[in-house]
């Protein structure tokens, strides 16, 4: 049963705190697959925690070791990157599926990688509606013809899955990329792990070729998550003069989301290197005057529009299309929930303004999550502003930072079940 808790904040103001964040989901899932193709040449530590990466693991232990049925059904539940990467990867082994997961996930699109491997030649089809899961896949795919051309812009895990599966297909995989392309770093990151496992490819232009070949002994070790880093960003950028100490990070990151360093100072926060990590510290805020494009880190879009929107920063964004096909509809869900404090986020051309000119804080406020991890950590900082922030389903956080709430209590706050 899905519980609410209320979020307070009872410490110093000046925060001083040491959290050790969960393993990159981003990277985990991403070794997770490498690792299953590899026949074992490919050693995985420092695994996240996060409900989406445990399912995963669970669904391809399984896989490895249960056995063969005539029809086997794989659930994902709300994984969203398990349902991506699965579809390609069970389309590579020789049995039968199907694919589901919740109803929300079956609400989500997952069109553009089918008709991808269907032109690799898959066999997939749609157990209900047509561009959603749940798939039947017969699997089995030789990869003939080797070539395929795909929309970069809607979602890079769908290019991701792909080329992950490419050095097992008997004549490599030549990638088009078409339309421009969303969430680079996170294709990179994909390309840079399989380099790790010693796989080679080319990028020239628009098309990247991985050639059929062998992975190689390799260990991938997962860094922590710069995603989860992001929401303790924004409890700096909301107090005076704190410091949070965020060891194991590393200054040159394959997540995409390291970018949250640079686009923090605008909202008064700078990072520094320690021994084993970095630091953040409360700085002068630095606005920026452009509109602040999060095309390449739309998981960062939420904790960003939220904590400016509580500085009363009249910002503007762009690069948010990706949002709208989330866990839910992040755009939808944060002008509903910044409503409450009096704040807009307004669309105009694919340009998302705050009108912050009403923004208050009343006594206590309820935040809606709409079974989505990052809304829940994203409006959990405003417990430094408003008294008491009731939030609902506060568990949500499990699918990709199970220990917040702990961690939350360390830095000075109360999380109390209701």
């Amino acid at each position: 049963m899905k519980q609410n808790a209320v979020i307070s904040f009872t410490g110093q103001k000046d925060i001083n705190a040491k959290i050790h964040l969960t393993g990159s989901k981003s990277e985990s899932n991403r070794a997770l697959i490498i690792a299953a193709l590899s026949k074992g040449q490919v050693v995985v530590k420092n695994l996240s925690d996060a409900a989406d990466t445990v399912i995963l693991n669970n669904i391809l232990v399984n896989l490895s070791t249960s056995v063969t049925e005539e029809r086997r059904t794989v659930n994902v539940g709300h994984a969203g990157t398990a349902m991506r990467f699965l579809t390609a990867f069970l389309s590579t082994l020789p049995e039968k599926f199907v694919l589901t997961g919740s109803g929300r996930m079956q609400e989500r699109p997952i069109g553009i990688l089918v008709d991808a491997l269907k032109a690799l030649g898959a066999d997939i089809s749609y157990e209900k509606n047509e561009g959603f899961p749940p798939l039947l896949i017969n699997g089995g795919l030789n990869g003939d013809p080797s070539e395929v051309s795909i929309k970069g812009n809607v979602s890079s895990q769908y290019l991701s899955a792909l080329l992950i599966i490419a050095p097992t297909l008997p004549s490599g995989l030549t990638l088009h990329i078409v339309g421009g392309l969303t969430s680079r770093p996170y294709l990179e990151m994909t390309l840079n792990m399989l380099a790790t496992a010693g796989i080679k490819h080319s990028w020239e232009g628009d098309t990247i070729r991985i050639e059929p070949q062998k992975h190689q002994d390799a260990v991938l070790t997962v860094e922590p998550d710069w995603s989860a880093a992001s929401y303790w960003y924004s409890i700096v950028a909301l107090t005076g003069q704190s410091a949070i100490e965020l060891p194991n990070l590393r200054e040159t990151s394959l997540q995409g989301d390291s970018e949250i360093q640079k686009i923090m100072i605008a909202l008064g926060v700078k990072t520094s290197r320690t021994e084993d990590g970095i630091q953040l510290v409360s700085a002068n805020d630095a606005p920026l005057n452009e509109v602040l494009n999060l095309k390449d880190c739309p998981d960062l879009a939420q904790t960003i529009i939220v904590c400016a929107a509580a500085k009363g920063l009249n910002m503007a964004f762009t690069g948010l299309e990706t949002l709208k096909i989330k866990e839910t509809n992040r755009v939808l869900a944060l002008q509903t929930e910044l409503a409450k404090i009096g704040v807009t986020l307004t669309e105009d051309n694919e340009v998302y303004t705050l009108n912050c000119d009403k923004l208050h804080f009343p006594e206590k406020i309820t935040i809606s999550t709409y079974d989505d991890h990052r809304m829940a950590m994203a409006f959990a900082p405003l417990a430094l502003l408003i008294k008491e922030v009731e939030m609902e389903d506060y568990e949500v956080v499990e699918k990709s930072y199970p220990d917040f709430w702990k961690d939350l209590q360390i830095a000075g706050f109360t999380v109390k079940e209701i």
